[in-house]
């Protein structure tokens, strides 16, 4: 078995990339996905969250109010100690996952698409390296990931130029969380250039299938 981290800072489209992987025939976790479902209510997750970050982030539904909880923790200077309650969590749920797919499955390219591969702290500085077999990373040059996520977070509405400020200036925040993808490069086993058309993303990720699948084997 492979396995495979698919890395990409906002508006990479390491999304993109990885259903593509997907219909090639990886198995794809995706860690957003992950989180999402141990932050439901009644889970530990969930618990620890509302206890360091208070009552006022949870929804009348008794969910977490997960647009609040990030602005609370980039606005407050607070992520690493969201991210200290949901990552620890979220990576023994991808080991779990990921053995119950070798199981299934010894010869399978498994790809875990998560867009803080590198920026996670949990389990020492460098515990992407023992955590996978080989790297994979999406980059685009910043323009066009803060114009990709005011697409995304406009959903075809149009924009007044403040709302557009607002969002680029939260795209900002984010990124200057996450490390330099000239850093990330460099320790990656392959690098997927997003700047062009979607057709040119799937060439790539076509080209790089072959190789993960001889790995595995």
């Amino acid at each position: 078995m492979l396995r495979v981290g698919l890395t990409g800072g906002l508006g990479s489209g390491k999304t993109i990339a990885a259903q593509r992987f997907a219909e090639l025939g990886a198995q794809v976790l995706y860690a957003d996905e992950i989180a999402r479902g141990l932050m439901e209510p009644g889970q530990k997750v969930h618990q620890e969250i509302v206890a360091s970050f208070g009552n006022s982030i949870v929804a009348a539904d008794g969910k977490l109010d997960r647009p609040l909880l990030a602005r609370t923790a980039f606005g407050e200077r607070r992520i690493e100690e969201l991210n200290a309650i949901i990552h620890p969590a979220t990576i023994a749920r991808q080991a779990e996952l990921i053995a119950e797919i070798e199981t299934r499955n010894p010869h399978a390219v498994v790809i875990v698409e998560s867009a803080l591969v590198f920026e996670t702290r949990h389990g020492g500085v460098d515990a992407w390296r023992s955590r996978f077999d080989r790297i994979i990373l999406v980059r685009a040059a910043e323009s066009t990931k803060l114009a990709r996520f005011v697409e995304r977070m406009s959903a075809g509405v149009p924009l007044s130029e403040t709302r557009r400020r607002q969002l680029e200036e939260d795209a900002r925040r984010r990124m200057a969380e996450q490390l330099p993808d000239d850093w990330k490069a460099e320790r990656s086993d392959y690098v997927i250039a997003n700047d062009g058309t979607r057709e040119h993303l799937i060439v790539q990720v076509d080209a790089i299938w072959p190789r993960l699948l001889e790995a595995a084997r």
